[in-house]
Order: C-alpha cells, then structure tokens, then sequence
C-alpha cells in the first residue's frame, strides 16, 4: 500500500479491527490500531518523499542564463517585415526567447526596426503572446 502511494495512489482502502482475535469475518486480515498507524506513518512519509515538481529557474541558476541558448534576430529588419527562418537563430547568450519559441515566430512581424545580433523579445514581435 505504501508503494502505491509513491506511484500515484491517493485512497488506500484497508480493513481495521480493535483485534484480530475478535472473530469477526474480515478480522484475520485486518490492521490493528498499531499496524494501521505505520501504514499511515509510511504513506505520508511515500507522499513527503515525492516532493513538488518546479521547473522555474533557481536562484543559483540565475547566473548560468548566459551560458544557455536564445533567439536572436541575425539580420536587420524595419518595423513590419515579416520574420523569416534566415532571419532568427538559436545561440549563445541565453538573453532572448528560449528556442522553443522559434516556429511560432516565423511568420509573425517585427514592432519596431530590429539591429542585427539583438535578443528576440516579446515586445519586438507584433501579435505575439507566451
């Protein structure tokens, strides 16, 4: 039952008595007080080792962004021009829109005039939303 929990069970059902020797049908496989707690004890210890799953960055991480890959706009472009795939890359600094952005952003246009070699940014994409 404890094992089930660290899979993903969130109800176990299990047959408690005061006594096994009391003679009722389900007694001889039922928990007693004592065995009924441990198995308590164990399944919020199994749900505690879970943990949360978090996949925001961590402060210690917050210095390696740079060492991550983004999107940069590799050629000038004028306000309105459409973003091509000639026109966005994925490298290094991480200061721009993560790469997993890149095929929605082809096809959009740019805000404003864009320099070669300039992170790719919300706010330089018309129409574009997270």
């Amino acid at each position: 039952a404890i094992t089930s929990v660290a899979l993903g069970a969130a109800i176990i059902e299990k047959h408690f008595t005061l006594n096994r020797a009391g003679g009722g049908p389900d007694d001889s496989f039922s928990l007693e007080p004592a065995e009924m707690k441990a198995l308590c004890d164990g399944a919020k210890t199994a749900w505690a080792a879970l943990g949360n799953v978090d996949y925001g960055r961590k402060s210690s991480e917050q210095g390696n962004v740079k060492f991550r890959r983004s999107l940069y706009f590799v050629k000038n472009m004028s306000a309105g021009e459409v973003i091509t795939a000639d026109a966005i890359r994925s490298v290094r600094p991480g200061f721009g829109l993560p790469p997993k952005y890149l095929d929605q952003l082809i096809g959009k246009k740019v805000a404003r005039d864009i320099n070669a070699n300039t992170p790719v940014t919300v706010e330089s994409i018309n129409e574009f939303n997270l």
